[in-house]
Protein backbone atom coordinates (compact mmCIF):
# COMPACT_ATOMS: atom_id res chain seq x y z
CA UNK A 1 0.00 0.00 0.00
CA UNK A 2 1.51 3.43 -1.12
CA UNK A 3 2.17 6.21 1.56
CA UNK A 4 0.66 9.63 1.26
CA UNK A 5 2.61 12.01 1.23
CA UNK A 6 1.89 14.96 3.60
CA UNK A 7 3.10 18.30 2.37
CA UNK A 8 6.18 20.07 4.15
CA UNK A 9 5.11 23.28 6.29
CA UNK A 10 6.83 25.71 3.79
CA UNK A 11 4.69 24.40 1.10
CA UNK A 12 1.74 25.22 2.93
CA UNK A 13 2.51 28.74 4.07
CA UNK A 14 3.58 29.55 -0.08
CA UNK A 15 0.41 28.28 -0.67
CA UNK A 16 -1.66 30.09 1.82
CA UNK A 17 -0.13 32.86 0.57
CA UNK A 18 -0.98 32.35 -2.90
CA UNK A 19 -4.61 31.57 -2.25
CA UNK A 20 -4.71 35.29 -0.63
CA UNK A 21 -3.25 36.83 -3.03
CA UNK A 22 -5.55 35.65 -5.68
CA UNK A 23 -8.69 36.53 -3.32
CA UNK A 24 -7.79 39.73 -2.40
CA UNK A 25 -9.48 41.78 -5.72
CA UNK A 26 -12.59 40.32 -4.74
CA UNK A 27 -12.46 41.35 -1.42
CA UNK A 28 -11.29 44.85 -2.73
CA UNK A 29 -14.54 44.98 -5.17
CA UNK A 30 -17.00 44.07 -2.93
CA UNK A 31 -15.45 46.95 -0.67
CA UNK A 32 -15.31 49.58 -3.44
CA UNK A 33 -19.75 48.76 -4.38
CA UNK A 34 -20.85 49.02 -0.78
CA UNK A 35 -19.16 52.48 -0.84
CA UNK A 36 -20.24 53.10 -3.90
CA UNK A 37 -23.94 52.06 -2.37
CA UNK A 38 -23.32 54.34 0.24
CA UNK A 39 -22.48 57.53 -1.21
CA UNK A 40 -25.17 57.21 -3.64
CA UNK A 41 -27.78 56.60 -0.43
CA UNK A 42 -26.02 59.58 1.02
CA UNK A 43 -26.26 61.88 -2.06
CA UNK A 44 -30.21 61.08 -2.07
CA UNK A 45 -30.53 62.09 1.30
CA UNK A 46 -29.77 65.51 0.53
CA UNK A 47 -25.99 64.96 1.67
CA UNK A 48 -26.54 63.81 5.45
CA UNK A 49 -26.97 60.25 5.82
CA UNK A 50 -30.52 59.01 6.52
CA UNK A 51 -29.27 57.18 10.05
CA UNK A 52 -27.54 60.20 11.57
CA UNK A 53 -30.94 62.68 10.67
CA UNK A 54 -32.96 59.61 12.25
CA UNK A 55 -31.28 59.78 15.34
CA UNK A 56 -31.14 63.90 15.42
CA UNK A 57 -34.93 63.66 14.73
CA UNK A 58 -35.37 61.06 17.45
CA UNK A 59 -33.94 63.32 20.31
CA UNK A 60 -36.00 66.67 19.26
CA UNK A 61 -38.92 64.27 19.69
CA UNK A 62 -37.76 63.22 23.13
CA UNK A 63 -38.77 67.39 24.21
CA UNK A 64 -41.25 67.99 26.38
CA UNK A 65 -43.85 69.85 24.16
CA UNK A 66 -46.00 72.96 25.58
CA UNK A 67 -48.10 75.38 24.05
CA UNK A 68 -47.23 79.40 24.58
CA UNK A 69 -48.30 82.16 23.69
CA UNK A 70 -48.13 86.51 24.32
CA UNK A 71 -49.83 87.60 26.82
CA UNK A 72 -53.38 89.18 25.97
CA UNK A 73 -53.45 92.85 26.13
CA UNK A 74 -56.27 94.69 26.94
CA UNK A 75 -57.78 97.82 28.63
CA UNK A 76 -59.26 97.27 32.17
CA UNK A 77 -60.10 99.31 35.02
CA UNK A 78 -58.85 98.85 38.30
CA UNK A 79 -61.46 97.22 40.63
CA UNK A 80 -61.44 96.37 44.46
CA UNK A 81 -63.78 94.02 46.33
CA UNK A 82 -64.87 94.23 49.86
CA UNK A 83 -66.61 91.52 51.91
CA UNK A 84 -70.27 92.76 52.88
CA UNK A 85 -73.52 91.75 54.30
CA UNK A 86 -77.46 91.85 52.56
CA UNK A 87 -79.70 93.71 55.09
CA UNK A 88 -83.27 94.57 54.39
CA UNK A 89 -84.41 98.34 53.52
CA UNK A 90 -87.18 97.92 56.10
CA UNK A 91 -86.91 95.50 59.32
CA UNK A 92 -89.80 95.77 61.81
CA UNK A 93 -90.84 93.95 64.78
CA UNK A 94 -94.61 93.18 64.95
CA UNK A 95 -95.35 93.82 68.67
CA UNK A 96 -99.33 94.46 69.91
CA UNK A 97 -100.41 97.72 71.17
CA UNK A 98 -102.93 96.32 72.42
CA UNK A 99 -103.56 93.59 75.25
CA UNK A 100 -105.30 90.67 75.41
CA UNK A 101 -105.36 86.53 74.43
CA UNK A 102 -104.28 86.03 70.82
CA UNK A 103 -106.97 84.21 69.37
CA UNK A 104 -105.65 83.67 65.47
CA UNK A 105 -102.61 83.71 63.10
CA UNK A 106 -103.09 83.65 59.54
CA UNK A 107 -99.81 83.06 58.04
CA UNK A 108 -97.50 80.55 57.40
CA UNK A 109 -94.03 80.88 59.21
CA UNK A 110 -91.40 82.14 56.33
CA UNK A 111 -94.70 83.08 54.12
CA UNK A 112 -94.10 86.18 52.03
CA UNK A 113 -96.82 88.48 52.82
CA UNK A 114 -98.16 91.94 51.23
CA UNK A 115 -99.20 95.39 52.64
CA UNK A 116 -102.44 95.18 54.46
CA UNK A 117 -102.19 91.22 54.64
CA UNK A 118 -103.69 90.33 58.54
CA UNK A 119 -101.63 88.38 60.27
CA UNK A 120 -102.52 88.32 63.92
CA UNK A 121 -105.48 88.51 65.82
CA UNK A 122 -106.08 89.34 69.44
CA UNK A 123 -109.34 88.58 71.25
CA UNK A 124 -111.45 91.76 70.39
CA UNK A 125 -114.46 90.88 73.58
CA UNK A 126 -113.08 93.33 75.74
CA UNK A 127 -112.26 96.00 73.62
CA UNK A 128 -115.73 95.46 71.62
CA UNK A 129 -117.23 96.59 74.55
CA UNK A 130 -115.58 99.38 75.10
CA UNK A 131 -116.47 100.57 72.42
CA UNK A 132 -120.49 99.85 73.02
CA UNK A 133 -120.12 101.67 76.44
CA UNK A 134 -118.39 104.78 74.53
CA UNK A 135 -120.80 105.09 72.06
CA UNK A 136 -123.67 105.04 75.15
CA UNK A 137 -121.87 107.49 76.98
CA UNK A 138 -121.94 109.78 73.64
CA UNK A 139 -125.69 109.40 73.42
CA UNK A 140 -125.79 110.38 76.98
CA UNK A 141 -123.90 113.44 76.50
CA UNK A 142 -125.88 114.09 73.38
CA UNK A 143 -128.68 114.19 75.26
CA UNK A 144 -127.89 116.09 77.81
CA UNK A 145 -126.82 118.87 75.47
CA UNK A 146 -129.87 118.65 73.73
CA UNK A 147 -131.46 119.59 77.38
CA UNK A 148 -128.95 122.34 78.42
CA UNK A 149 -129.55 124.11 74.74
CA UNK A 150 -133.55 123.86 74.94
CA UNK A 151 -132.94 125.32 78.64
CA UNK A 152 -130.45 128.02 77.53
CA UNK A 153 -133.31 129.00 74.91
CA UNK A 154 -135.98 129.41 77.73
CA UNK A 155 -133.97 131.39 80.37
CA UNK A 156 -132.99 133.79 77.06
CA UNK A 157 -137.08 134.10 76.30
CA UNK A 158 -138.01 134.78 80.08
CA UNK A 159 -135.20 137.10 80.18
CA UNK A 160 -136.38 139.61 77.69
CA UNK A 161 -139.82 140.15 80.19
CA UNK A 162 -140.25 140.49 83.75
CA UNK A 163 -140.05 136.86 84.41
CA UNK A 164 -136.16 136.01 83.66
CA UNK A 165 -133.35 136.94 85.23
CA UNK A 166 -129.20 137.98 84.26
CA UNK A 167 -127.96 134.81 86.55
CA UNK A 168 -130.30 132.27 85.33
CA UNK A 169 -129.39 132.98 81.74
CA UNK A 170 -125.77 132.63 82.75
CA UNK A 171 -126.24 129.39 84.72
CA UNK A 172 -128.21 127.74 81.60
CA UNK A 173 -125.37 128.80 79.54
CA UNK A 174 -122.72 127.12 81.82
CA UNK A 175 -124.94 124.17 81.81
CA UNK A 176 -124.68 124.21 77.79
CA UNK A 177 -121.14 124.26 77.27
CA UNK A 178 -120.69 121.83 80.48
CA UNK A 179 -122.98 119.70 77.95
CA UNK A 180 -120.93 120.02 74.76
CA UNK A 181 -118.20 119.40 76.39
CA UNK A 182 -119.27 116.23 77.22
CA UNK A 183 -120.21 115.39 73.85
CA UNK A 184 -116.33 116.01 72.63
CA UNK A 185 -114.97 113.75 75.37
CA UNK A 186 -117.54 111.41 74.65
CA UNK A 187 -116.98 111.03 71.19
CA UNK A 188 -112.82 111.06 71.82
CA UNK A 189 -113.49 108.12 74.13
CA UNK A 190 -115.27 106.39 70.99
CA UNK A 191 -112.30 106.85 69.17
CA UNK A 192 -109.91 105.57 71.25
CA UNK A 193 -111.86 102.44 71.69
CA UNK A 194 -112.39 102.06 68.01
CA UNK A 195 -108.65 102.47 67.95
CA UNK A 196 -107.97 99.79 70.68
CA UNK A 197 -110.64 97.56 68.64
CA UNK A 198 -108.89 98.38 65.07
CA UNK A 199 -105.12 97.36 66.76
CA UNK A 200 -106.30 93.89 67.52
CA UNK A 201 -105.81 92.73 64.21
CA UNK A 202 -102.32 93.09 63.36
CA UNK A 203 -101.69 93.31 59.40
CA UNK A 204 -98.22 93.90 57.49
CA UNK A 205 -96.81 97.02 56.96
CA UNK A 206 -95.49 96.38 53.80
CA UNK A 207 -94.40 93.73 51.62
CA UNK A 208 -91.55 91.25 52.28
CA UNK A 209 -90.78 87.86 54.26
CA UNK A 210 -92.58 86.80 57.72
CA UNK A 211 -90.62 85.14 60.28
CA UNK A 212 -91.59 82.17 62.86
CA UNK A 213 -94.45 83.21 64.96
CA UNK A 214 -93.14 84.29 68.70
CA UNK A 215 -96.50 83.26 70.32
CA UNK A 216 -99.01 81.11 69.84
CA UNK A 217 -102.79 80.93 69.73
CA UNK A 218 -104.33 81.30 73.51
CA UNK A 219 -101.39 82.71 74.92
CA UNK A 220 -101.71 85.94 77.10
CA UNK A 221 -100.36 89.24 74.71
CA UNK A 222 -99.13 92.11 77.00
CA UNK A 223 -99.65 95.45 75.03
CA UNK A 224 -100.10 99.16 76.01
CA UNK A 225 -99.93 102.36 73.85
CA UNK A 226 -99.11 104.21 77.13
CA UNK A 227 -96.71 101.85 79.00
CA UNK A 228 -93.18 102.06 79.20
CA UNK A 229 -92.49 98.24 79.67
CA UNK A 230 -91.78 96.22 77.09
CA UNK A 231 -94.73 94.58 75.27
CA UNK A 232 -94.78 90.99 73.60
CA UNK A 233 -93.13 90.36 70.36
CA UNK A 234 -95.17 88.88 67.81
CA UNK A 235 -92.75 88.11 64.86
CA UNK A 236 -90.25 89.82 62.68
CA UNK A 237 -91.13 91.23 59.16
CA UNK A 238 -88.33 92.31 56.48
CA UNK A 239 -88.96 93.56 53.15
CA UNK A 240 -87.16 91.85 50.24
CA UNK A 241 -87.01 93.79 47.43
CA UNK A 242 -85.18 96.25 46.82
CA UNK A 243 -82.25 94.91 49.19
CA UNK A 244 -79.20 96.96 50.69
CA UNK A 245 -75.59 95.42 50.72
CA UNK A 246 -73.45 96.73 53.20
CA UNK A 247 -69.35 96.98 53.43
CA UNK A 248 -66.96 98.64 55.26
CA UNK A 249 -63.51 100.42 53.13
CA UNK A 250 -60.54 100.74 54.45
CA UNK A 251 -59.14 104.66 54.98
CA UNK A 252 -56.90 104.10 52.13
CA UNK A 253 -59.34 102.05 49.16
CA UNK A 254 -61.56 105.19 50.34
CA UNK A 255 -59.10 107.76 49.40
CA UNK A 256 -58.37 106.09 46.24
CA UNK A 257 -62.13 105.59 45.48
CA UNK A 258 -62.99 108.93 46.35
CA UNK A 259 -59.96 110.05 44.08
CA UNK A 260 -61.56 108.27 41.05
CA UNK A 261 -65.61 109.85 41.85
CA UNK A 262 -64.09 113.52 42.23
CA UNK A 263 -62.24 112.91 39.27
CA UNK A 264 -65.37 111.24 37.54
CA UNK A 265 -67.43 114.29 38.16
CA UNK A 266 -71.02 114.35 36.92
CA UNK A 267 -70.17 111.15 34.52
CA UNK A 268 -69.61 109.02 38.33
CA UNK A 269 -72.57 106.18 37.96
CA UNK A 270 -71.76 104.41 40.93
CA UNK A 271 -72.48 101.41 39.71
CA UNK A 272 -71.32 98.26 41.33
CA UNK A 273 -71.57 94.45 40.97
CA UNK A 274 -71.64 91.80 44.05
CA UNK A 275 -71.70 88.06 43.84
CA UNK A 276 -73.07 85.86 46.35
CA UNK A 277 -70.16 83.01 48.76
CA UNK A 278 -71.16 80.12 46.66
CA UNK A 279 -70.70 82.33 43.47
CA UNK A 280 -67.70 82.68 41.08
CA UNK A 281 -68.76 85.43 39.10
CA UNK A 282 -70.53 89.07 40.03
CA UNK A 283 -73.90 88.50 38.42
CA UNK A 284 -75.93 90.90 40.65
CA UNK A 285 -75.91 94.91 40.13
CA UNK A 286 -76.39 97.20 42.38
CA UNK A 287 -75.77 100.85 43.15
CA UNK A 288 -73.84 102.72 45.49
CA UNK A 289 -76.15 104.90 47.44
CA UNK A 290 -74.77 105.93 50.38
CA UNK A 291 -70.97 106.15 51.98
CA UNK A 292 -70.65 107.83 55.62
CA UNK A 293 -69.96 110.95 56.65
CA UNK A 294 -66.78 109.81 58.77
CA UNK A 295 -63.83 107.55 59.43
CA UNK A 296 -64.47 104.90 62.19
CA UNK A 297 -62.03 105.89 64.62
CA UNK A 298 -61.32 102.65 66.18
CA UNK A 299 -61.46 100.18 63.05
CA UNK A 300 -60.40 102.49 60.37
CA UNK A 301 -62.64 102.15 58.19
CA UNK A 302 -65.74 103.64 56.67
CA UNK A 303 -69.18 102.20 56.11
CA UNK A 304 -70.90 102.03 52.83
CA UNK A 305 -74.41 100.82 51.54
CA UNK A 306 -75.06 99.49 48.14
CA UNK A 307 -79.04 99.17 46.58
CA UNK A 308 -79.83 96.29 44.43
CA UNK A 309 -83.48 94.92 42.69
CA UNK A 310 -84.36 91.64 44.17
CA UNK A 311 -87.59 90.49 41.51
CA UNK A 312 -86.60 86.67 42.57
CA UNK A 313 -86.26 86.99 46.07
CA UNK A 314 -83.23 84.97 45.86
CA UNK A 315 -81.04 87.26 48.27
CA UNK A 316 -81.32 87.18 51.90
CA UNK A 317 -81.21 89.53 54.34
CA UNK A 318 -78.14 88.64 56.35
CA UNK A 319 -76.22 86.61 53.77
CA UNK A 320 -72.63 87.33 53.03
CA UNK A 321 -71.14 88.14 49.43
CA UNK A 322 -68.83 90.25 47.74
CA UNK A 323 -69.32 93.35 46.01
CA UNK A 324 -67.00 94.78 43.57
CA UNK A 325 -66.00 98.51 42.90
CA UNK A 326 -64.09 100.40 39.98
CA UNK A 327 -61.73 102.83 40.95
CA UNK A 328 -59.81 103.59 38.43
CA UNK A 329 -60.70 104.22 34.40
CA UNK A 330 -59.47 101.99 32.08
CA UNK A 331 -55.86 101.25 31.51
CA UNK A 332 -53.52 98.75 29.03
CA UNK A 333 -53.16 95.96 31.05
CA UNK A 334 -51.72 91.99 30.47
CA UNK A 335 -53.73 89.08 31.24
CA UNK A 336 -53.12 85.19 30.94
CA UNK A 337 -54.87 82.12 31.97
CA UNK A 338 -55.34 81.94 35.61
CA UNK A 339 -53.78 78.33 35.30
CA UNK A 340 -50.25 79.77 33.91
CA UNK A 341 -50.01 81.37 37.25
CA UNK A 342 -48.29 79.40 40.02
CA UNK A 343 -47.76 79.88 43.91
CA UNK A 344 -44.37 79.66 45.23
CA UNK A 345 -44.73 80.28 48.88
CA UNK A 346 -45.50 83.96 49.25
CA UNK A 347 -44.97 84.56 45.60
CA UNK A 348 -46.55 84.13 42.27
CA UNK A 349 -44.71 82.81 39.14
CA UNK A 350 -45.58 82.36 35.54
CA UNK A 351 -43.30 80.38 33.36
CA UNK A 352 -42.18 81.85 30.57
CA UNK A 353 -40.24 79.99 27.01
CA UNK A 354 -37.00 81.89 26.14
CA UNK A 355 -35.60 82.03 22.19
CA UNK A 356 -33.53 78.86 23.24
CA UNK A 357 -36.52 76.71 24.18
CA UNK A 358 -34.92 77.76 28.07
CA UNK A 359 -37.97 77.35 30.54
CA UNK A 360 -37.81 80.67 32.25
CA UNK A 361 -40.08 81.62 35.79
CA UNK A 362 -41.00 85.25 36.07
CA UNK A 363 -41.84 86.59 39.50
CA UNK A 364 -45.41 88.79 38.90
CA UNK A 365 -47.71 90.98 41.09
CA UNK A 366 -51.52 90.15 39.86
CA UNK A 367 -54.25 91.36 40.06
CA UNK A 368 -58.24 90.67 39.50
CA UNK A 369 -59.97 88.76 36.99
CA UNK A 370 -60.79 90.04 33.45
CA UNK A 371 -62.83 87.70 30.85
CA UNK A 372 -61.59 84.85 32.89
CA UNK A 373 -58.38 86.30 32.35
CA UNK A 374 -55.84 87.14 35.75
CA UNK A 375 -54.72 89.95 35.21
CA UNK A 376 -50.52 90.57 35.98
CA UNK A 377 -50.00 93.88 37.45
CA UNK A 378 -46.07 93.42 37.11
CA UNK A 379 -43.13 91.32 36.38
CA UNK A 380 -44.03 90.45 33.12
CA UNK A 381 -43.67 91.73 29.26
CA UNK A 382 -45.78 92.16 26.10
CA UNK A 383 -42.50 90.01 24.52
CA UNK A 384 -43.09 87.02 26.90
CA UNK A 385 -43.72 83.46 25.72
CA UNK A 386 -46.12 82.36 28.42
CA UNK A 387 -46.87 78.74 28.55
CA UNK A 388 -50.33 78.19 28.15
CA UNK A 389 -50.83 74.58 28.40
CA UNK A 390 -48.43 71.37 29.25
CA UNK A 391 -47.11 73.05 32.09
CA UNK A 392 -46.97 70.24 34.64
CA UNK A 393 -44.26 69.08 31.97
CA UNK A 394 -42.01 71.92 31.97
CA UNK A 395 -39.55 73.01 35.03
CA UNK A 396 -37.52 75.86 35.28
CA UNK A 397 -33.87 75.59 32.86
CA UNK A 398 -35.40 72.73 31.31
CA UNK A 399 -35.38 72.98 27.22
CA UNK A 400 -38.97 72.23 25.64
CA UNK A 401 -40.66 72.04 22.41
CA UNK A 402 -42.62 75.47 22.20
CA UNK A 403 -45.89 74.98 20.23
CA UNK A 404 -47.24 78.70 19.34
CA UNK A 405 -51.20 78.69 21.05
CA UNK A 406 -53.57 81.66 21.59
CA UNK A 407 -55.12 83.29 24.71
CA UNK A 408 -59.56 83.98 24.30
CA UNK A 409 -60.91 87.00 26.56
CA UNK A 410 -64.24 85.66 27.78
CA UNK A 411 -67.10 88.51 27.61
CA UNK A 412 -68.88 89.75 29.03
CA UNK A 413 -66.74 88.89 32.32
CA UNK A 414 -67.96 88.67 36.09
CA UNK A 415 -64.89 86.82 38.05
CA UNK A 416 -62.68 88.66 40.36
Amino acid sequence: MTEAVRPKPDECRARSVAQARAKAPLRWAIAATLFGSATLAYCQAGGSFPLIRTASAQFASTLPSVVVSYPLQHDEDARIAFLGQFSAVNRVELRAQVGGVLSEIHFQDGQIVHQGDLLFVIDPTPYEINLAQAKAQLASAQAKYILAKQELYRAQTLKETTFGTAENVDERTADASLAEAAVEAATATIRDAAFDLQHCNIVAPFTGRIGAHQVSIGSLVAGSRFSTSPTTLLGILVSLDPIYFNFDMSEADYLRFETYRRAQGTKFEGRVMIRLSDETHFLHPGQLDFVNNEIDRSSGTIHARAALPNTDLSLTPGAFGRVRLTVSPPAPALLVPDASVLLDQDQHIVLTVADDGTVVPKTVEIGGMRGGLRMIDSGLTAQDRVIIDGIVRANPGMKVKADPGSIKYDAPDGQQ
